[in-house]
């Protein structure tokens, strides 16, 4: 089934999108269970396993993998293609600490496949900071497939 393709004006003007931002706080239960999900052991003294990172970064935020799906116009669940998932830990994460979290994309592109066939470039950006001090930065990078003929 082939859908309509955005308009690569819509694509562009994606980018400097600011997500609502909150606060977040990792609490105990929910690193033990994402730490159990990896195999790993509990680390010690609150630290939470960097796993987090893909979740806390989107709801921290204020938004979602569906708002990120809608915003770049996904055609399904089956069209997103993952580049890169960057996780930039400054600080380590603690179990009970607030986290302040914001979220933008930063880059948004038309672009062409080998096979000349166009997907979106779309660049999400999300920093987490504990009080004035920024504790980590995840960069994600999404192609959206598009199904056209």
């Amino acid at each position: 089934m082939t859908h309509p393709l955005p308009a690569e004006s819509e694509v562009r003007a994606l980018r400097g999108h600011q997500f609502p931002g909150g606060e977040y706080t990792i609490e105990h239960w929910e690193n033990f269970l994402l730490t159990e999900c990896t195999g790993a052991e509990l680390m010690p003294d609150g630290l939470v396993h960097p796993v987090a990172l893909f979740h806390i970064p989107i709801l921290g935020s204020r938004t979602s993998i569906a708002e990120m799906f809608a915003l770049g116009q996904a055609e399904s669940d089956l069209s997103i293609l993952i580049e890169s998932y960057d996780w930039e830990l400054l600080v380590p994460l603690r179990e009970n600490h607030c986290y302040r979290v914001s979220g933008a994309i930063t880059e948004a592109q038309r672009l062409e496949n080998d096979e000349g066939k166009p997907y979106d470039r779309i660049q999400f950006e999300f920093e987490l900071h504990e009080q004035s001090v920024l504790t980590a930065r995840v960069t994600v990078i999404w192609h959206y497939t598009r199904n056209t003929l």
